[in-house]
């Protein structure tokens, strides 16, 4: 019974469920399945040492045509979050606790490397606190379940990439208005003056707006599967070779606790927004590029009037591209996702492919959490 209490849990944090679980079983294999999350910082601080020996400095300042070292730091930094994103997704397949032990172990080790001798501070003190930081709060969204929420939402994304791709053709005619507010002199101007907290602030807004379209629809479908959890025709057979297979549907009603409610709601909208938020993603990198290859230094000086800056700031780095076609991009981004989330909310075919899909796996879990909370009553007696 004992390990298939602990398979169960399993099955509940892979489909981003925590709210299910006791306290004890959330805290319960913390390092090693934080190992995912430590081997993609691992990658970001095996990075951070590589430049720094490149480079000889701590800080990323690339003003002008870069030189040799300075065009392999630009390449580091394009292929980190994709090598980072590998790697955790290669560490998430392993099944063995033992050995993921082992890759928690390398990929702490590796973090220690990178705050000794890399780091975005030349003080190294500085940098063993940051990562050591780092640590701590991967830890910390291990434990409390969050973690295992957003990797689901990621999983999730990673499988419908096929879907964000037909979402993005099917916003071409934003794109296409996108495309008229990229070329408008007033909006690089506006660009070019405002300050990055503010531009933040004023995509925090947008933000919030399509978070509340995605909350407010989902609201509606868990509570009207909350209402009616009862196992439908056909759900044993997808539970088979899950820890619930031979658990018998419990008779009477097993209330549905708020916190499990709320669980459901967050991992409904989550995987929505990841997934608007790649569409999103997909269409700034598209006029970024654009943008890159058309806008030369007179055409940034007439659309900003002489106040566009040749050089941007970019995570705390200095890089060697407009600032102004960086936050163009930034807002872009942020007004297709704002559009594409309203858009998913009534979108018939959104709702087929990717939203019908995902309200369908959230009934099965409140099927398999009935189960499971039988399963805790046949334990404690």
């Amino acid at each position: 019974m004992a390990d298939q209490q602990e398979a169960a849990a399993r099955w509940f944090l892979s489909r981003g469920l925590p709210a299910v679980l006791r306290p004890k079983a959330l805290v319960r294999r913390v390092w090693s399945r934080s190992a995912p999350a430590l081997a993609a910082l691992a990658v970001v601080a095996l990075n951070s040492l590589i430049v720094v020996a490149v480079s000889g400095q701590h800080t990323i300042d690339i003003s002008g045509r870069p030189d040799l070292p300075e065009g392999v730091v630009l390449t580091l930094l394009a292929v980190m979050l994709p090598v980072a994103a590998l790697a955790g997704w290669l560490v998430s397949k392993i099944e063995s606790h033992r050995t993921r032990l082992l890759a928690a172990d390398i990929a702490a080790g590796v973090i220690a490397l990178g705050a000794v001798f890399g780091g975005p501070a030349r003080l190294t003190a500085v940098n063993i606190m940051i990562f050591t930081i780092a640590v701590a709060v991967i830890l910390l969204l291990t434990a409390t379940g969050i973690g295992s929420i957003l990797g689901w939402a990621a999983r999730m994304t990673m499988t419908n990439l096929a879907l964000a791709g037909g979402m993005f053709v099917r916003a071409l005619p934003v794109v296409l208005l996108t495309f008229l507010v990229f070329f408008n002199t007033y909006v690089w101007l506006m660009t070019s003056l405002i300050s990055r907290t503010r531009l933040w602030v004023g995509m925090g807004f947008l933000l919030l707006i399509a978070g509340s379209f995605l909350v407010s629809s989902t609201l509606a479908e868990v509570r009207r599967l909350a209402e009616a959890p009862d196992a439908v025709a056909g759900d044993s057979a997808r539970l088979a070779g899950t820890p619930f297979e031979d658990v018998p549907d419990p008779p009477g009603d097993i209330p549905i606790t708020t916190l499990e409610r709320l669980n459901a709601v967050f991992v409904v909208t989550a995987s929505q927004m990841v997934h608007v938020l790649t569409v999103a993603l997909m269409t700034g990198t598209v006029f970024f590029v654009l943008g890159m290859i058309l806008v030369s230094p007179e055409v940034l000086d007439a659309w900003t009037r002489g106040n566009g800056r040749p050089d941007g700031v970019l995570l705390w780095m200095t890089l060697p591209i407009p600032d102004s076609l960086i936050q163009t991009s930034m807002l872009l981004t942020a007004i297709t996702f704002m559009y594409l989330a309203a858009k998913a909310v009534t979108d018939a075919e959104y709702r087929s492919q990717f939203l019908d899909p995902i309200i369908d796996d959230v009934r099965l879990n409140l099927v398999a959490m009935r189960r499971y909370e039988a399963m805790q009553g046949m334990t404690r007696s």
